[in-house]
Order: C-alpha cells, then structure tokens, then sequence
C-alpha cells in the first residue's frame, strides 16, 4: 500500500493527476492512430491527382465533423458520462476510418473520402475531448493548468510526434494504405487502455440535472447566457491555425525550397515535441504568472511572430534545415502558450464545467475547420504569404480578446482595490 502511495505521490507531484493515470497513456496511444496520416494525407492525394484547394476542402469537412463532435463531447459526458463518451468516439473513429480506407483511398473516390473523413472526424474529439472534460471534473482548480497540459503532452505526443514518426518509418516499407490500416491497431489498445485499466470513476449524479433534453441545451445556452465562455471559443479556434493549416499548404511551399517530403516530416515532428514539452512548462508557469498573461503574450502575440518567422525564414535562408527547425520550434513553443485556456474558460463557470468544455472544445473544433478554409479561399488570390499574415493577425486579435475573460474573482478584487483606492485619495 506504501508503494502504491508513493508512486501516487509522484504522479501527483508533477501535475498529473494520479487516479486518471491510464486515461493519459491510453490518450497517447489513441492519438497516435488518429495522427499517423496527419502529415502526408495532403500531399499524398495531391500526388494522386487532387488540387491543393481540394485537399483543403477534405481537411475542412474533417474539421465540421471534430467541430460538431467536440461540442458534443462536454454535453454528453454530462448526459452519458465520460466512458460511454470516449466508447461512442471510439467506435465512430474506427467505423470511419474502416469506409474511408475501403470505399474512399483505394478506389479513389474523391466524394465517399469527404462523407467517410467526416464520419472519422467524429470520432477523435469524443474520446479524447471526452476525458479532458473528465480531467477538469476530478482535478482541484489549483492543480488544473498543469493537468490540463498533461493532457495536451500527451495528446500531442500521440498525434503529432510519435504518429507522424511511426509513419517516416512504416511509409517506405508498407505503404500509404497499410499503414492508415494500422491506425485501428493503435485506437483500439488506446481505447482499452483509457476505459477498461483506468479504474476511475464519476458520479454522473454530481454533475448532470439527470435531464437529457436541459443537459443538450446548456452546451448552446451558456453561450449567450455567459459571453466570456463565448469568447473563449473563439480564441481556442485561432489557437490551432498553424498547427492544422500548416499540414495543408506547408509541404508543397517548402518543397520549392528544396525540403523533401521526409524532411518536411522531421519538420513538422519537431514542432510538435517543442509544443509537448512547453505544453508541460507552460501549463504549471500558467498557474504562477497568471493564466491571461501567458495566452496574451506567449500564446497570441507569440504565435503571431512564430507563423512570420515559419514563412520568411525559407525565403531568407534558402534550404537551410537548421534555421527551419529554429521557426518551427519557435512556433510549437508559442502554441503552447494557450495551455490555460481550458483552466480559464472552465473555470468562468464552475456549475457547468461540461457545457463550457463544449464551447471550448467546438473552438478547438472550428479551427480544424477554419484554417483549412482560410488556406482553400485565399491561398489562391495571396498565395501563401496572404494565408501566412491573416493566420499572424488572427493571432494578435485573440490576444487583445484574452484581456476581456476576467474571472468572478478577478473582477470583485478589481473593484474592491477601486474602492479602497478612492477612500485613500478621499
């Protein structure tokens, strides 16, 4: 028994929270499934006969299906509960990427790959949006920037590092099908991973009126009803701009440079490992400085230099591989800067975590949707420097949006230091 607290202990100790451990591995592993094409999808179908403009638009169908599914994710863990959650996610992920391979990939069927990648969008954000809604019930507000960026160490690591390196590898020797064929062998050990050895368990009763038709509701209602939830939303769709959209036009833009395709990959693997580390420094400096403070400034104003830096640094350096790692690291570190949007917006309205986390996350939905589009409708007219500064200004916008999602808290110790401020002067 000791032991077993002691190991606790230190799960604990470094933020994570010790009872969802088996959630957070299983997470990694799920991911990995769902990342592994992430990379080489675009070009991939480009090469087999697609425009650019019409690979954006099956990145952004995808992007509909996880927006739309991750708002459901906080409404139906507080109708369903987080396993049964992750379990429909689960089986709609698999469903989808089983028509997709089939019916879509191999005949090349440029309409059944849209309605399958849509299918197998749905399924991603109801598991793993599901535990992170799990997450923010079973962890103290004081501890919940640094759990949530273990969540998004781990979700990262899964989907945009280990998978993108699993597929450098498994490329060359068994090819694009086979190796999307592998993305079920990786969900499915996930899935029993998070839902059958995670042991935890939630009391539905603690945070679900026990109506369905209510429950539904408040993942639409709280968005008049409370603004800043809102307004959070919108800035969780920026903070994802890059991090979808670069896999759309990036490859092809750095090509003309001379990055090969393998080079591209490291690329954009790196960008990710710089993100998951900083995921995990910023997530506990988040708790310290303050939470508004590190979205503004290193996450909206940071990404904002990071995306010119990605953009110029080609031009100015030529092939330089180095000096492009530099750029790409710069921007995993600055993405990483919105790591306690999830502990601000959740905790704008504590009553109803699982209807907030439903805003938050048809944010992080939307941007999946959003940059893709944003690169289809203006990378034609602009070219890629266009896409490169709307994406750079849309970051500065969500910065200057961070300064208005004050907590309750906030607000009554800004007023009373008003007050007291008065009765001096008086």
């Amino acid at each position: 028994m000791n032991h077993v607290a002691g190991k606790q202990n230190i799960i604990d100790k470094i933020g994570m929270p010790s009872n969802l451990f088996w959630g957070y591995i299983g997470i990694i592993i799920f991911m990995i499934g769902d990342g592994l094409e992430q990379g080489w999808i675009s070009p991939y179908m480009i090469e087999r006969g697609l425009s650019i403009e019409s690979a954006s638009l099956m990145f952004s169908v995808y992007g509909i299906g996880t927006a739309i599914s991750a708002w459901l994710s906080g409404v139906f863990v507080q109708i369903l509960g987080p396993k049964r959650t992750m379990m429909i996610g689960f089986c709609m992920f698999a469903i989808g990427s089983i028509l997709f391979i089939c019916l879509g990939v191999i005949p090349f069927s440029y309409p059944l790959m849209l309605t399958f990648y849509l299918i197998r969008g749905f399924g991603y954000p109801l598991f793993s949006f599901g535990f992170l809604v799990w997450i923010t019930y079973r962890t103290p507000q004081a501890k919940l920037a640094a759990a949530v960026g273990w969540f998004w160490f781990v979700f990262s690591l899964g989907m945009s590092v280990i998978g993108p390196f699993y597929s450098s590898l498994a490329l060359p020797k068994i090819g694009h099908i086979n190796t999307l064929w592998t993305s079920l062998i990786f969900v499915t050990i996930g899935a029993i991973l998070a839902l059958v050895v995670n042991r935890d368990t939630f009391d539905i009763k603690r945070v679900s009126s026990g109506n369905t038709k209510a429950e539904f509701l408040k993942g639409i209602t709280i968005m008049y009803k409370n603004p800043k939830v809102t307004l959070g939303g919108i800035v969780k769709a920026i903070n994802g701009l890059t991090l979808v959209g670069f896999a759309v036009f990036l490859p092809t833009y750095l090509q003309k440079y001379g990055f090969s395709t393998s080079e591209w990959l490291k690329l954009y693997g790196s960008l990710f490992i710089v993100a998951i580390i900083f995921n995990l420094i910023i997530g506990t400096l988040g708790d310290k400085i303050g939470w508004r403070t590190t979205i503004a400034w290193i996450g909206g104003v940071g990404s904002a230099v990071a995306t010119l830096a990605v953009y110029y640094t080609p031009q100015l350096f030529g092939h330089n591989y180095f000096m492009m790692l530099l750029a790409m690291s710069l921007c995993g570190a600055t993405v990483a800067g919105y790591v306690p949007l999830t502990a601000l917006v959740t905790s704008l309205d504590t009553q109803d975590k699982g209807a907030a986390m439903s805003v938050l996350n048809l944010g992080g939905g939307l941007g999946g949707f959003i940059a893709p589009t944003i690169v289809g409708i203006f990378i034609g007219p602009l070219g890629v420097g266009g896409v490169m500064w709307i994406f750079a200004i849309l970051f500065l916008a969500s910065a200057v949006m961070t300064k208005f999602l004050t907590l309750p808290d906030e607000k009554k110790e800004s007023k009373e230091e008003e007050e007291n401020h008065k009765a001096v002067n008086l």
